[in-house]
């Protein structure tokens, strides 16, 4: 199509109407604009706007110096200073709006979802509790265990079906991985009922340290790790293996030792012996609904936060998990105590992290868990309430 010095004033979009269209020759008209339907042209190959007083003067330099091709992509991008760079700058500038909007709320609704899929854990600062717990630590464990970290977790849902099994596995699980098979750090967990505070870490020679070991009865540390001993060696025999399971995977962790760490309550019962076991006086049973958490570690006091960081967010997800798939053995009842009056939904009752101190035998503060820095580790899963 050949109409070039035609006084031509507009172009008009019918022009894509023109399948079989392959060369435009329009040049030295009157044309202000062209129509971005010259792009669906689909065999126009050559073209000549030259000489047409076009508003778009970025297009005016297009059109005296660059091939069709960049042109009608030009156009297809829709024109008027609307090349692909500056298209993708007004999408960049699109979406920065959209992003201020939700932030000012005006379409928060995809931040609820997300927010309301994380997990909740409130915060109970030492200021706002009525009866605080302390940890007191003795000089002793300097040379020993000298890190611990302490802190209350109220609200879990450990009744219905398998909830307290997957729990204890989790745990080992830790034991394992995070923990390096306990040579880093040790978990203990508590029941915190039968906790009787306050508390105080300390050590005591091996013939001395009395615990009544999870599912045994009590017994000095000493023989305890001869009897843990002794059946190592005779599981290994039995099994024709050279690794052992269980707790005497741990046991070289005390060799050489004058000392033992351990935990002890107000009543002279040491309810912690790691990284060895818990005591059976506040081991946790399925009506358990708050726990008493505890890290140590002959490493790093950091190791201690991030075990117990992590710790805190896999209880926080079983305790989802249970509460959506609702095993047996809880009736409606207990259900609605659970989740509040008026919604059965899972997750709308944050978890309660109360803050545990521990301090020195003067009462000074060692640490203070959680701080307003713990609990980074596993911020993107989990929300906390300060």
């Amino acid at each position: 199509l050949d109409a070039a010095d035609n006084e031509v004033a507009e172009l008009g979009a019918d022009i894509a109407a023109l399948p079989a269209l392959k060369s435009l020759d329009v040049a030295n008209n009157q044309l202000r604009e062209l129509p971005s339907a010259l792009a669906d042209c689909p065999r126009l190959k050559e073209a000549n706007f030259r000489g047409n007083p076009l508003r778009d003067k970025r297009l005016e330099k297009m059109v005296n110096g660059c091939q069709t091709k960049a042109i009608l992509e030009y156009l297809r991008a829709g024109g008027r200073g609307k090349g692909k760079a500056e298209s993708a700058r007004e999408e960049v500038r699109k979406k920065k709006r959209e992003k201020q909007q939700k932030k000012d709320g005006g379409d928060g609704e995809q931040d609820e979802v997300e927010e309301a899929s994380r997990l909740l854990v409130k915060v109970l600062h030492v200021s706002e509790n009525p009866a605080p717990l302390v940890v007191k630590v003795s000089p002793g464990v300097k040379d020993v265990r000298p890190f611990i970290v302490c802190c209350v977790l109220k609200g879990v849902n450990l009744k219905p079906g398998n909830a307290l099994k997957r729990f204890l596995s989790m745990q080992t699980k830790l034991h394992e991985d995070i923990c390096e098979r306990r040579t880093v750090a040790t978990i203990a967990t508590h029941d915190l009922q039968l906790v009787k505070a306050p508390l105080t870490y300390d050590i005591q020679p091996p013939d001395e340290l009395k615990i009544v070991p999870l599912g045994r009865k009590e017994i000095k540390a000493k023989d305890l790790l001869r009897q843990l001993h002794l059946e190592a060696e005779e599981q290994r025999k039995q099994k024709k293996r050279q690794n052992v399971s269980g707790l005497h995977k741990y046991l070289q962790l005390l060799d050489g030792k004058d000392n033992y760490p351990c935990l002890v309550d107000a009543e002279g019962a040491v309810i912690s012996f790691p990284p060895i076991t818990n005591s059976e006086k506040t081991k946790i049973r399925k009506e358990t609904r708050d726990l008493f958490l505890e890290v140590t570690s002959n490493t790093s006091l950091q190791i201690c936060k991030d075990v117990m960081d992590t710790l805190i967010l896999k209880t926080a997800e079983l305790n989802r998990f249970t509460l959506e798939n609702k095993e047996g053995s809880g009736s409606d009842t207990e259900l609605d105590a659970l989740c509040g009056p008026g919604s059965l939904e899972p997750g709308n009752l944050p978890l309660v992290l109360e803050q545990v101190r521990v301090v020195d035998t003067d009462g000074n503060l060692k640490v203070l868990y959680p701080s307003k820095t713990d609990l980074a580790t596993v911020s993107s899963l989990l929300t906390v309430i300060r």
